[in-house]
């Protein structure tokens, strides 16, 4: 039997072939990132977009999702998708160091501008679209199959929301399980000192939008010794959210597992119809969506988009505080007391006690070490600025 044939026939052969792709070990020398934001008309910000607008807008860089067979990457690699609601997301190359992400993302980023400017599309600059819109552009299978199967929250997340993802290569085989562990010990505070989205008492109402989703897909991973089988019980605990047919409808019944899918039994029956094969895993695991995703590399997922070129900020903290094993076991010790509060940190943001003590803790060991990141001088200064920005506003909200 050929692998595309094969078929999954015990949970524990899904937890095996989980666990045997999840990290790859190797030098931890790249970077990716992965930036969205909401999109706006200029003349009417409040306006809907339709699906036609943001194609001819982006022309051959519009994406398959809107009727392009064939997109063009930006000039420096990156690609772009076009999210449910309309947001524009650029995909970048991974980078030998965050300086050269941060020379092509800033050159793809102003050429995705122009091309909507010149079509009166303007990008925005927080996490949740601030007009309140929540309306479905593309016409999916998955996406109808999401809709579907989500509540107001789930809609918010697919229409409304924007984020930044920073991607880092999971380490030789021994800096695995700390890396992964200090992502999560730290998520609270770098959560919190880059809320972007306030709304109906949220710092990060984006974040808010993934804690209304079941959190058998959205919930941290737990942190273990072994977070490969970690990740792989979680993935074929987690309930199926679409299953890609030919027949263009992709729904699957409501609370069935990928193991209650394996377990159901031979050719024909079960939940499906069909058994599950290894490339039905491997998209199931792209319906999940913890705050820190394992894909081979380490895939950070819970920051908010930032405004304008913020987006280097986050992204060289992060960085600087896992550029060393040194670095990141300092890391770990100041993130111990805000580790665990992300409800706290997306609520209240720096206004949490532990949470703000962490991230101003970690901000300033990220601030010192920035001379690790090869950034230019000047890139360095804005980013220390814009730190203590944050932090420094958070002070004077407490003494208003």
């Amino acid at each position: 039997m050929g692998s595309a044939d094969r078929v999954l026939r015990r949970t524990a052969e899904a937890i095996e072939h989980i666990a045997g792709i999840c990290f790859k070990t190797g030098p931890p020398r790249q970077v990716g990132a992965e930036l969205e934001w909401t999109t706006h008309r200029a003349a009417d910000p409040s306006a809907y977009l339709r699906a036609g607008d943001l194609a001819g807008a982006l022309g051959e860089h519009a994406p398959v999702t809107l009727g392009n067979p064939n997109p063009v990457p930006l000039p420096c690699g990156g690609a772009v998708t076009v999210e449910p609601g309309g947001q524009v997301e650029i995909s970048s190359v991974p980078a030998g160091s965050l300086a050269e992400l941060h020379t092509a993302v800033t050159a793809d980023r102003e050429v995705l501008t122009a091309l909507l400017a010149d079509a009166g599309i303007v990008l925005g600059e927080q996490g949740l679209d601030p007009y309140g819109r929540r309306r479905r552009l593309l016409d999916a299978p998955r996406y109808a199959a999401m809709e579907r199967a989500f509540d107001s929250s789930g809609h918010t997340m697919m229409t409304a929301t924007a984020g930044l993802q920073i991607c880092l290569d999971a380490g030789e085989a021994h800096q695995i399980v700390p890396r992964w562990a200090a992502l999560h010990e730290m998520g609270p505070a770098l959560l919190a000192l880059f809320a972007n989205s306030p709304a109906d008492g949220w710092a990060s109402r984006r974040m808010a939008s993934w804690y209304g989703i079941d959190p058998r897909r959205t919930a941290p991973v737990p942190v273990s010794a072994d977070p490969a089988q970690a990740w792989a019980e979680y993935a074929v605990r987690a309930p199926l959210l679409c299953v890609p047919r030919p027949d263009g409808c992709w729904d699957v019944p409501p609370e069935v597992t990928f193991a209650d899918w394996i377990e159901a039994g031979p050719i024909g029956a079960g939940p499906i119809g069909r058994p599950p094969t290894p490339a039905d895993l491997e998209y199931h695991l792209g319906t999940l969506f913890p705050p820190v995703r394992p894909r081979g590399y380490l895939e950070v997922r819970y920051l908010d988009t930032q405004p304008g070129d913020e987006w280097i900020v986050p992204a060289a903290v992060l960085v600087t505080l896992l550029d060393s094993d040194t670095l990141t076991d300092r890391a770990r010790e100041l993130a111990a007391a805000g580790a665990g509060r992300w409800h706290a940190a997306a609520r209240l943001g720096l206004a949490d006690g532990p949470v703000r003590r962490s991230a101003a803790d970690l901000a300033g060991l990220a601030c010192r070490h920035l001379d690790r990141t090869g950034l230019p001088a000047a890139v360095r200064e804005e980013i220390v600025e814009a730190v203590q920005r944050r932090l420094h506003r958070h002070r004077e909200g407490i003494s208003a």
